[in-house]
């Protein structure tokens, strides 16, 4: 007889949602990896977030979904237009946009909608003053990946749904002051390194501008001062566990192995988030620096797949430093004002 009739519910959900996340982010990795539309290593990504952060899918999920698809468009249209080639003009509406999205991001109903803003401000702005001609296509392969990211989530609920009884009550939503300071935070974490990259026209910084979306998305969400600290474990580890998979893969370099293997590292990681729930954040960010760096590299074809992986590794490096420096920079004004007195 169960002592504790409560925490046997929630243990049985969390092993639900453990399969939702393993078996979710192993399909979008087979679809991604067999369709390869442009933009398809962001999918599994996006899979991994929702399914991750948003607990159950709700009536407002297709209308998010349809809103990013408008805005994704929307933004590919007007940067057609040339205005990334007025920084003055540009950067602050940019920063407007990512600001918004910040912002919006805590709150469940605007969650989803929220990623695919951010990315899609940070992205397709990036790609007209790149590639001027392949911004309706890139604009196109994101609102596929969001799409399948999306239907994907739908699907791992439907099949393994969440019981009425096991539902969990959606948590009080921070105040409108803390959203700011939040949001405010996550901009100062990623802005400076955003302009950089447009005022100095970077080549081949794609994956960075993805991997600083989905890394200020989580910077965003974590509460805790010690934000450095998880920027730090993230990167490492996220690093360390794209070699050693990366590897394995040059040994068997086999679609159906490639599936088996990064579904067996999402079940290690979910094991561990179910396990150790205040660490949640960290096995998270470790999952999304695997699947990006992984998932670009195995898009690359040829001889260029073992080149493609350590630049890719090298750049998700060189910008987790530098978030690394900045927000232990924020962390160390916060501590001082704090300790001043009156």
């Amino acid at each position: 007889m169960c002592a504790d009739p409560g925490a046997a519910v929630m243990a049985v959900e969390s092993q639900r949602r453990l399969w939702r996340l393993t078996l979710g982010v192993g399909l979008t990795v087979a679809l991604s990896a067999a369709l390869s539309w442009p933009l398809a290593h962001l999918a599994p990504v996006l899979a991994a977030k929702f399914l991750i952060e948003v607990r159950q899918p709700g009536p407002s999920t297709p209308v998010q979904l349809l809103a990013g698809g408008l805005a994704t468009v929307g933004i590919a249209l007007v940067v057609s237009f040339g205005p990334t080639q007025y920084p003055l003009v540009f950067l602050p509406l940019l920063a407007g946009l990512m600001l918004w999205s910040y912002y919006l991001l805590p709150d469940p109903r605007w969650s989803v909608f929220a990623t695919l803003l951010l990315i899609a401000s940070l992205l397709l702005p990036y790609m007209g003053i790149q590639h001027p001609g392949l911004t309706l296509a890139i604009a196109a392969g994101l609102v596929a990946s969001s799409v399948v990211a999306v239907l994907v989530f739908a699907l791992m609920h439907l099949l393994i749904p969440v019981r009425t009884a096991q539902a969990p009550r959606p948590a009080a939503l921070p105040s409108s002051s803390e959203r700011v300071d939040e949001a405010l935070r996550a901009l100062m974490l990623a802005f400076p390194l955003v302009c950089f990259f447009y005022l100095v026209q970077v080549n081949d910084a794609l994956l960075i501008m993805i991997f600083v979306a989905i890394l200020s998305l989580q910077a965003s969400g974590i509460k805790s001062v010690q934000l450095s600290r998880f920027l730090l474990l993230t990167n490492a580890a996220g690093g360390a566990l794209a070699v050693g998979v990366y590897q394995l893969l040059t040994i068997l370099p086999q679609l159906w192995f490639y599936v088996a293997l990064v579904a067996l590292v999402t079940l290690a990681l979910a094991r561990k988030m179910v396990a150790e729930p205040a660490k949640e954040p960290i096995f998270a960010g470790v999952l999304t620096a695997l699947l990006v760096v992984v998932g670009s590299s195995a898009a690359s074809a040829g001889s260029e797949v073992l080149s493609s992986f350590y630049f890719r590794l090298l750049q998700i490096l060189m910008v987790g430093a530098y978030m690394v420096f900045i927000s232990y920079f924020l962390e160390s004004r916060s501590r001082s004002r704090l300790r001043e007195p009156g």
